[in-house]
């Protein structure tokens, strides 16, 4: 067979291997796109979101920074990994929320309903949690000022339900 043959047979079978390497990966970013569409995170940074009903929704990566959402029902809520920083939750129903490495510093949780709730891994220095009800609340490993932390150990108590962990445990309670 003439050189320029095998050449051209090399090339055409690099083109074919190419071709289907190509077609593969354009397949492979189909389905990605197609079968996990990825929720993008919103902000509400200083919004006016007071009284209104997230019950249930999954709000992870969201920016609540400085917004008011006195009164607000997160009943069962996804609020893993938000930014909650500076924000009025009074009076808010986060019972069941999943609050998960959420960023709570300077929060404003006075009077809000966190039964059950799972704080596991957030970040809550400065913030107010006075008057909260925290039965059954989830505190592995928040970082918490040494007062506020006294302050939930005074009315700490219960189990997790999802976690398992009891309140007091979690807060380091003597």
């Amino acid at each position: 067979m003439p050189r320029t043959d095998i050449s051209a047979m090399a090339f055409g079978q690099s083109v074919s291997i190419a071709r289907r390497w190509i077609l593969t990966g354009l397949a492979v970013l189909l389905m990605v796109v197609v079968i996990s569409p990825v929720a993008q995170a919103e902000s509400f940074d200083r919004q006016n979101l007071r009284m209104r009903d997230f019950s249930g929704q999954d709000l992870r990566g969201n920016d609540y920074t400085r917004a008011d959402m006195a009164e607000v029902n997160l009943t069962g809520a996804n609020l893993q990994g938000v930014r909650l920083f500076d924000t009025n939750l009074t009076k808010a129903n986060l019972e069941g929320a999943d609050l998960r490495g959420a960023t709570l510093d300077g929060a404003r949780f006075l009077a809000a309903n966190l039964t059950n709730a799972i704080l596991a891994g957030s970040y809550a220095f400065n913030t107010d949690f006075r008057k909260a009800i925290i039965d059954g609340a989830d505190f592995t490993d928040v970082f918490l000022d040494p007062k506020t932390n006294d302050l939930l150990c005074a009315v700490a108590q219960g189990t997790n339900p999802v976690t398992g962990r009891d309140t007091r445990d979690t807060l380091y309670c003597p």
